[in-house]
């Protein structure tokens, strides 16, 4: 299964030797294209930081994505889908991503 924009997953980033959320935030790649997936990563130590999009998914605990951890990763990543952002929690998390990348 091929994780889609939107859907938050466990996946094992091979940082800090541990298995994170992430969210995908990429479109579906094709066969031409390289297969990555690009995600922003969550945190349960949250600094209030403007490029952190605090959203509440019922399966996590409390944190933030940091949007300036975003990175592309291949499909083998990742581990077991938890949930899915909501539109409103998506259109958030595209407007944090929109200011950190000055678009």
């Amino acid at each position: 299964m091929i994780p889609k924009r939107g859907e938050v997953w466990w996946a094992d980033l091979g940082i800090a030797a541990k298995v994170r959320p992430v969210v995908v935030v990429s479109v579906a790649y094709s066969e031409g294209d390289y297969a990555l997936i690009s995600v922003v990563p969550h945190t349960t130590s949250p600094r209030g930081a403007k490029f952190e999009v605090d959203l509440t998914i019922p399966q996590l605990k409390h944190g933030a994505f940091n949007l300036q951890g975003v990175l592309s990763v291949p499909p083998r990543v990742f581990e077991r889908r938890v949930a899915m952002l909501t539109d409103a929690q998506l259109a958030r998390l595209e407007d944090g991503i929109k200011a950190w990348f000055g678009v």
